[in-house]
């Protein structure tokens, strides 16, 4: 059945793997990992270079507290007495401009008007706004605060943002605009390649 005679397989020698160049020094290998320049730490202030880049990756605390509500007295004053304008805002930012403002705000106005508990709506942004920035669900949890205190938990939502760089009056497409200076979207080419 099984023959002595070597076989054509078995005569041939296995080739081996070409060997790669030698790396250099000046060259990371290719991992497929986008590697920082060596002149950055993970301690610098290191922002890619993509659209709309606004999330913060790193956990941490809320940048002001939930009773600062005179850190910002025209804010303050604006969501004391027409709260639908501040939600409309956050929900636009949060949203990244899949929501507008108006919309949101106008749905927020209309569940305040007729059921008299709009914090229904505005507490899941709060937690669509803890999720994006990781941040701590305090003082108690999301529902409970715009439950006991709406106006005092928009304000701190609306600062957070704030204090992240947004400027709130311009909406999401607007603060694209200011990063990207000025470019709010990227080209669209037709066809494929074409001489």
């Amino acid at each position: 059945m099984f023959s002595s005679k070597p076989n054509e397989f078995q005569k041939s020698p296995v080739p081996s793997a070409p060997t790669p160049p030698p790396e250099t020094a000046s060259q990371p290998p290719v991992t497929g990992v986008p590697v920082m320049p060596p002149s950055y730490s993970y301690t610098d202030n290191y922002k890619p270079q993509a659209a709309a880049h606004f999330h913060a990756n790193t956990t941490g605390s809320w940048s002001t507290g939930l009773c600062d509500c005179f850190s910002d007295v025209p804010n303050c004053c604006m969501t004391c007495w027409c709260p639908c304008i501040t939600f409309g805002q956050i929900a636009e930012i949060v949203d990244e401009g899949s929501t507008s403002c108006g919309a949101s705000g106008a749905l927020y106005g209309l569940l305040a008007y007729f059921t008299g508990c709009a914090c229904i709506y505005s507490c899941f942004y709060r937690t669509k706004l803890r999720q994006q920035y990781m941040l701590p669900e305090s003082p108690c949890g999301d529902c409970l605060v715009h439950f006991c205190c709406d106006s005092c938990a928009l304000c701190q939502e609306y600062r957070e943002l704030k204090n992240r760089g947004f400027d709130m009056s311009i909406g999401w497409q607007g603060n694209v605009a200011k990063q990207n200076g000025g470019v709010t979207s990227v080209p669209n080419f037709q066809g494929g390649m074409n001489r």
